[in-house]
Parts: C-alpha cells; structure tokens; sequence
C-alpha cells in the first residue's frame, strides 16, 4: 500500500495537461481544503478530482476497472467503501464551502475529447 501514489498518477497528469494546453492556470493538492483536491481554480471557486476507478469505487456500471479482487475480501470491501464515504463527505464540506467540484473518472480518459468538453464547460459556467 505504501507504493501507491496519490499525487502525480499518470490520470492525473493527463487531465492537468489537458487542462493548461486550453490555458488554465492552477494550484494543486491544496491542504486547506476537504479532499484535497488535485486541481484548485481559486479565483473561480472550482475544484477538480481525478479520480481512479479502483480506489474510488466508480459506480458506473460499464467500468471494468472498479471491481473487487476476488482474494481477501475481508480486506478490500470495507478499505474501499471508506474511500468512497470519505470521498462523499469531503464533497459535501466543499459544496458548503461554496465551491463547485468536477469529478473525472479514470476510465472517462480514454474519450479524452469529451473530457476536455465537460472541463471546459465546468470552468467556463460562472
């Protein structure tokens, strides 16, 4: 578990290319807020998460990446179900905070066109 990263995984670093090639400027990981979050637009009160499938526990349906390791249950179910509750408190306390949060998920990058349409519109939308 120690080799995990949180910061700098290769979803991430896709979506923040992304986003400065269209010309946002940025903060990352900021540790005052809930989350934090990996990508921080200040002066617009929006925020963006990057999200892995896995270690998020995507509830869509259509994602392979979000099911469970058929060995050691006992381990896994209760270990990724915290990371989606925490992840759910933690967007609430943003959202009172009067901040706008956008979650990309892992598996969406692979239609990167339409995640650079949903970020623009996230960040244009006042």
């Amino acid at each position: 578990m120690s080799r995990i990263r949180a910061k700098g995984t290769k979803p991430e670093m896709a979506v923040r290319r992304m986003v400065h090639a269209m010309g946002y400027r940025y903060r990352l990981h900021r540790k005052d807020l809930p989350g934090t979050p990996d990508m921080v637009f200040a002066g617009r009160r929006k925020v963006i998460f990057v999200h892995g499938c896995f270690w998020h526990q995507h509830d869509d349906p259509g994602c392979r990446n979000a099911t469970l390791p058929s060995s050691n249950r006992d381990f896994w179910h209760p270990k990724l179900k915290g990371n989606a509750l925490r992840d759910q408190k933690n967007r609430v306390k943003l959202e009172e905070m009067g901040w706008k949060i956008l979650v990309i998920w892992e598996c969406e990058l692979n239609r990167g066109e339409l995640v650079a349409e949903r970020i623009q519109e996230f960040l244009e939308f006042r």
